[in-house]
């Protein structure tokens, strides 16, 4: 991961060069203040053309600085508290955990405006030429990749080991680290789901949490499953180079690169904006972006930022042409009178 991004805001500059001043020192024109954005690499390419849009239409604003530190690390950085040195917003490609929401609460980020930007789904590809060919389900994805499926030691090498229906050849995957909310959203509405169609992995859930985290959400640790940073476009060359393995990735970036990643379908269905947006393709999730209200009229342009957002991702919007699959109308309501309002979030509903 890279460094963070400092900068320092104009409430703070201003009370140093005030201090500056009473001591004999001369002011420093500092310029303006830049945006801090941290969080998904699912989030980050729309973030980007939201950035360079909110740029463009305000003249001598500072181009928002964008960090892709993956969904957990992000809100980790975004909760550590208020002030210069800590983000305005983060991206997340899957909703806010309750510990998570205390642990900003407890660091004095006490307004949190969470905000649904769209929908996104998690591809799973192999390469355009010659690239494996497989019919994935929950349950394919779940017994190839778990460390311990249905409670017993991975040893599954290839695919055919997990069905004799499938190619003779080695499970090589491609996917994100486990900071990344794609990673968790795979194992969430994929994994998950096949795990617990045993009754007895489904009575870990509420009986033995460490148990159901083990059996049903670790992925195993050799090389069947290579972790590549939250660095998507970094799998989509690796799987566009490599015609045994499989990547794991947001939608948006298999719609980019065609030419190199083809989708595999789950449970018959194909990733696409249609089965995306209706919910028929089984790794479908919403997309957030959450604003610490407590830096609304300190960092310049964030208002105006946020609600550059609510301008974009409409259907036939700049966001869709770049493949973010819009929310239903009535979720963009909901949005759009959080970025209106900048309604702080309450605890409500998270896990």
């Amino acid at each position: 991961m890279t460094a963070p991004l400092f900068r320092t805001k104009a409430l703070f500059a201003g009370t140093a060069l005030a201090l500056l001043a009473a001591c004999g020192g001369e002011e420093a024109d500092t310029g303006p203040d830049a945006i801090s954005i941290v969080g998904s690499s699912t989030v980050y390419p729309f973030a980007q053309k939201v950035a360079g849009d909110y740029a463009a239409a305000n003249e001598g604003a500072a181009a928002p600085l964008i960090e892709s530190t993956g969904t957990a690390e992000g809100i980790e950085e975004f909760c550590a508290g208020t002030g210069p040195d800590t983000p305005d917003i983060v991206n997340a490609s899957r909703r806010m955990h309750l510990d998570e929401f205390n642990r900003c609460q407890a660091n004095g980020v006490e307004e949190i405006v969470e905000i649904k930007v769209g929908r996104d789904g998690i591809a799973f590809v192999s390469a355009v030429d010659d690239g494996v060919e497989l019919e994935l389900t929950p349950e394919i994805v779940y017994r190839a990749l778990a460390a311990n499926p249905y409670g017993e030691q991975q040893s599954a090498e290839n695919w055919s080991d997990i069905d004799p229906s499938l190619p003779d050849a080695p499970i090589i995957v491609y996917g994100p680290p486990a900071s990344s909310g794609t990673r968790e959203a795979m194992q969430k509405l994929v994994m998950e789901p096949a795990c617990t169609a045993s009754a007895d992995m489904a009575a870990l859930e509420d009986g033995d949490e460490a148990a159901f985290v083990r059996n049903c959400d670790a992925l195993r640790g050799d090389s069947a499953y290579s972790e590549q940073g939250e660095k998507d476009d970094l799998i989509v060359r690796k799987v566009g180079n490599n015609p045994r393995a499989v990547g794991v990735f947001g939608y948006s970036y298999l719609e980019e690169n065609q030419d190199l990643v083809k989708a595999l379908p789950m449970n018959g269905v194909m990733p696409t904006a249609e089965t995306i947006a209706d919910g028929s393709y089984p790794a479908s999730r919403p997309l957030y972006i959450y604003v610490k209200k407590a830096h609304v009229g300190v960092t310049p342009g964030l208002e105006q930022f946020v609600a550059q957002w609510a301008e974009s991702w409409g259907e036939g919007g700049p966001l869709a042409a770049i493949s973010l699959v819009p929310a239903t109308e009535e979720t963009r309501a909901e949005s759009a009178a959080a970025a209106t309002n900048l309604t702080a979030m309450t605890s409500d509903g998270l896990e």
